[in-house]
């Protein structure tokens, strides 16, 4: 009898705890969870504000490792930035409100491809992830971005215009009840970036809680990844 996917759901994949060392010095903990078979693509994700208890076992990116390596294919690589902890131990340094962990973001993706020998890489952003995201992640071997619920506190004009003239593509995923940035506000500050695809959420808040908007954050990226393994199955 197949079984419903629950909060506490993980599925196989082979985990590995890894450690990346930023140029100033600090050790960054996270975890790297590969599918036991093919790889259709890889990941990187980048935690909510840690000041605000966010970090690499925050809710989505957790069930992201426990179930997109056996459902879709897709490896994930997770860390604490400076300063963040969580099972998986706590980073080195101390939280910089966006500021140092520019080497922190670089350091993970000098990890993805210098040691991982990574190809192509996805970047997905949360909350304060994804303005890191949109500041820091613009590695020209990075593939694409996906926001979640950008807050737009700290990312400027000028950082968007590097992406306009970049060109990569972006998918932002919008909360209609968001506490940061509502669709209408999103789509006022995204109008020049006509590579961002802009996704609305109706019914959605800032941290994506409950199963079905679990199921539908994961089903985007899946989408986006790994579209022939769309749309992901809510039992096993």
């Amino acid at each position: 009898m197949p079984e419903l996917i629950r909060p506490s759901t993980i599925l196989p994949a082979i985990r590995t705890p890894i450690t990346i060392r930023t140029s100033d010095g600090l050790k960054l903990m996270g975890e790297v969870a590969t599918p036991m078979e093919e790889i259709t693509g890889s990941l990187l994700m980048l935690h909510p504000n840690p000041a605000g208890g966010g970090m690499m076992d925050s809710h989505l990116y957790k069930k992201a490792a426990n179930r997109l390596p056996a459902m879709a294919g897709i490896q994930i690589i997770r860390f604490n930035t400076r300063g963040s902890k969580s099972q998986a131990g706590k980073s080195e340094g101390v939280y910089d409100h966006g500021k140092n962990e520019k080497l922190d973001v670089i350091a993970a993706l000098d990890y993805c491809f210098e040691q991982l020998k990574l190809n192509e890489l996805f970047v997905v952003g949360w909350s304060f992830g994804a303005e890191l995201a949109l500041q820091y992640a613009r590695d020209k071997r990075i593939k694409e971005l996906i926001l979640l619920s950008p807050p737009m506190l700290s990312t400027t004009d000028e950082d968007l215009d590097f992406w306009i003239k970049d060109g990569r593509s972006i998918t932002a995923l919008i909360p209609e009840l968001d506490d940061y940035l509502k669709p209408e506000a999103a789509k006022t500050r995204f109008a020049k970036v006509k590579n961002l695809k802009q996704i609305d959420v109706n019914g959605a808040k800032h941290l994506w809680v409950g199963e079905p908007m679990v199921h539908l954050v994961l089903s985007e990226i899946v989408r986006i990844i790994a579209p022939d393994k769309f749309l992901l199955a809510t039992e096993i």
